[in-house]
């Protein structure tokens, strides 16, 4: 349910040039389960996390300051034109803030968890704990009659009344991942602040909630699973008749393959299965001949039109991130060939269109849509370079790092999308393990 959508300097040991420091993903038999489970070539088993820009000729130096630059621009900047975190007051659990999607007005669950996971991995542990905070006292629906019971309200207005009272389910898979890695990384605490029982809540309830029917603000709504067992894969949304199929950029197999390691012991072996389920699919949902995938697909991969979004079945906002998504795979296990393959095709694609111009939106086939060249795909199909194999994976590296640090009326989604991407390209977006 997307729409196009300062901290203090950053610790030595997270911004490290290539190689994960030794705290950065201890292993734990106490916490860990991997019988059965392959490890792969990548860099949970290796701890080593490439930085692009050094092996393009950019100093750790002037990556460092890249990155802490873009960070007090997008969380601590003018808030009329810059900033895209704002705080807001505190309650019995602290600090609260949230980060908001400036051309619609609202705060969603994408955008609080992206910002928690930005937080996490760059140590910045009182924003991280304000925005949970936030999220849990406006966006989190704890009533037991509730249709939506367990859930976030995946919109909400900046003064915390929803906008809908049904999740967005990208939200809560980043919300699991990034509470996963706090605990790993902080430490647990007590309340909402004990990390990991938070994840383990919220990833059961996304595999096992039983269907419930009753009142919302909005009307009478059925919720269930945010899963769908028979494909193992992630619902576009847990509404009944609204659920029978899928976003691309929703499927997550990096995530999927520590839940299979650290989330609750029973669902263990269905993330691991659901890890391949989505690498298979990322082949069948792309265009033979672009990689482009849709926004919305069904669960065999092929584009789900549907009247509300024009741009459904077409390369569109959503769909940015799914070359993200099969790239960081790719970098951290290192599974699936195919995924390289997949790489070098959209990122051949786009570079036909002109590296510096190539538009937001596309038919799969490759037919433009736009005229806009945005700075989040930018941003994403430079990471596609931790998979691609071809000479022009620099290219897309150097449009990413002579991009300017997103502001104005789209700084939200494009300046997530950056930030994000700043931080995987550079190596300093990792696996938080269990001490």
């Amino acid at each position: 349910m997307t729409s196009h959508i300062r901290i203090s300097f950053l610790m030595t040991a997270v911004l490290m040039a290539t190689t994960a420091s030794p705290q950065a993903e201890p292993r734990a038999a106490s916490r860990e389960s991997t019988v059965g489970l392959e490890d792969g070539r990548g860099a949970y088993a290796t701890h080593h996390y490439p930085n692009l820009f050094a092996q393009t000729g950019h100093s750790n130096a002037e990556m460092e300051a890249k990155i802490e630059l873009a960070f007090q621009q997008l969380f601590h900047g003018d808030p009329e034109t810059e900033a895209v975190y704002f705080s807001a007051g505190t309650n019995g659990n602290g600090p609260l803030a949230y980060v908001s999607d400036i051309a619609n007005h609202d705060a969603r669950t994408e955008g609080m968890s992206y910002g928690m996971m930005i937080a996490v991995q760059l140590n910045h542990k009182a924003e991280f704990d304000a925005l949970w905070n936030w999220a849990r006292t406006y966006m989190y629906i704890g009533s037991p009659q509730h249709p939506s019971k367990g859930y976030f309200s995946w919109s909400c207005k900046v003064n915390g009344e929803p906008n809908d009272e049904t999740p967005a389910p990208d939200g809560e898979e980043y919300f699991v991942m990034a509470l996963y890695f706090a605990g790993n990384r902080w430490g647990n605490g007590a309340g909402i602040y004990d990390y990991r029982a938070q994840a383990d809540e919220l990833l059961t309830a996304m595999r096992h909630r039983t269907p419930r029917t009753g009142e919302t603000r909005f009307g009478m709504r059925t919720v269930g699973a945010e899963v769908n067992e028979e494909a193992k894969m992630i619902r576009f949304t847990p509404v009944a008749g609204k659920s029978d199929f899928t976003d691309p950029s929703y499927q997550l197999p990096a995530f999927y393959e520590l839940w299979a390691r650290w989330g609750p012991v029973a669902d263990r072996k269905f993330w691991a299965e659901a890890a391949q389920v989505s690498r298979d699919f990322f082949e069948r949902t792309t265009n033979a001949k672009t990689g482009l995938n849709p926004d919305y697909a069904n669960f065999d991969g092929t584009p789900h039109p549907i009247a509300w979004n024009p741009q459904a079945g077409d390369f569109s906002f959503d769909s940015w991130r799914t070359q993200s998504n099969w790239s960081v795979d790719w970098s951290w296990w290192g599974k699936d060939v195919r995924e390289r393959a997949l790489s070098d095709r959209t990122q051949a694609f786009f570079f036909s269109q002109g590296i510096d111009k190539y538009a937001d939106q596309f038919t799969l086939k490759g037919e433009p849509l736009s005229k806009r060249h945005s700075t989040g795909l930018v941003a994403t199909s430079a990471v596609a370079s931790l998979a691609a194999t071809q000479p022009v994976k620099d290219r897309f590296i150097e449009e990413l790092w002579n991009a300017p640090i997103p502001s104005g009326h789209e700084r939200y989604y494009d300046g997530m999308l950056y930030m994000m991407s700043l931080m995987h390209v550079s190596g300093n977006f990792r696996i938080w393990g269990p001490r």
